[in-house]
């Protein structure tokens, strides 16, 4: 698969999303993404269950457990879908505001005296 870069990432969510916006039945605000986000993050803690293999035995049989990585993936990109819908309706630029957290986290870091 070709590289892309953050903000390219980000733009191909956002054409998905807008789409979706075409048939969804109710306009999503803050709430709305941020209700999917915490779906997504349920279904992301249960497929990292599975394949931890946290469940009994019995319950890893079941269809509807059924898990690989690759799933995982699909969950954390859904994750980072919803993040970016969020960001986009509060009209924050997540490329800038990654760039303060991380240069916040090392100016922190650097004060500690950590390298």
């Amino acid at each position: 698969m070709a590289e892309m870069t953050f903000n390219e990432a980000i733009d191909l969510f956002r054409g998905v999303y807008h789409r979706f916006e075409k048939i969804e039945g109710y306009p999503w605000r803050g709430e709305g993404a941020m209700i999917e986000l915490m779906k997504q993050v349920g279904e992301l803690a249960k497929c990292v269950m599975v394949t931890e293999q946290y469940y009994f035995a019995e319950r890893t049989d079941q269809q509807k457990y059924a898990t690989t990585v690759k799933n995982i993936g699909d969950e954390l990109a859904d994750i980072f879908g919803q993040v970016i819908r969020i960001a986009d309706y509060y009209k924050i630029d997540l490329v800038e505001a990654h760039i303060k957290a991380r240069r916040d986290e090392d100016a922190y870091l650097t004060r500690r005296g950590i390298s």
